[in-house]
């Protein structure tokens, strides 16, 4: 995880209860070390963040006080992109449609109990939403969606995306793991 990523965690207006770290040291893919970090978590809420991307200073705060407002399990708000032309997924602002799932982020607050439950694995082979494979936090989003979590989208930008091509997209081999 770079300084960057940790310092946006520890840089927060609501402090982290907790921080567990898991790098990808044996390139096993996304789906395995989220897993992996998941079973250390011992709060009520996680949340989860790549080491290539950074937490803007409120991004807890409005997160959990959105959960406390509209009793969600699963909340997500938005990213401002750095090193994209423009918004390569234009889903911001638009209200989750369970009926109708679109492709949330990884950068997410959940409930740590629903979040065990469900845990992190790639999608099966040849998993397609509108013709393109979708990857461990689409799955992970879904199978929420299955134990009937309650999604709500902050249709805020809280966190930086910062894009580039070692970017892991949840691949096994790729990412920027040290």
């Amino acid at each position: 995880m770079t300084k960057r990523a940790i310092g946006s965690v520890l840089g927060q207006t609501l402090p982290a209860a907790a921080i567990v770290i898991e790098q990808d040291l044996e390139r096993s893919g996304a789906a395995v070390t989220r897993d992996r970090g998941l079973r250390k978590v011992t709060t009520e809420w996680v949340a989860f963040l790549d080491s290539d991307d950074q937490l803007k200073p409120n991004h807890l705060a409005d997160l959990l006080a959105c959960a406390q407002e509209t009793g969600a399990d699963y909340l997500y708000s938005w990213y401002e992109p750095i090193g994209f032309g423009s918004d390569p997924l234009p889903h911001f602002g638009k209200v989750f449609d369970p009926e109708h799932p679109t492709q949330t982020t990884i950068t997410t607050l959940v409930r740590t109990e629903l979040a065990q439950a469900v845990g992190f694995r790639e999608p099966p082979p040849g998993a397609l939403i509108g013709g393109e494979r979708y990857g461990e936090d689409f799955q992970f989003t879904v199978e929420c969606l299955g134990l009937g979590a309650r999604i709500v989208h902050l249709p805020r930008r809280t966190w930086i995306w910062n894009c580039h091509g070692a970017n892991s997209s949840g691949q096994p081999g790729r990412g920027d793991a040290a």
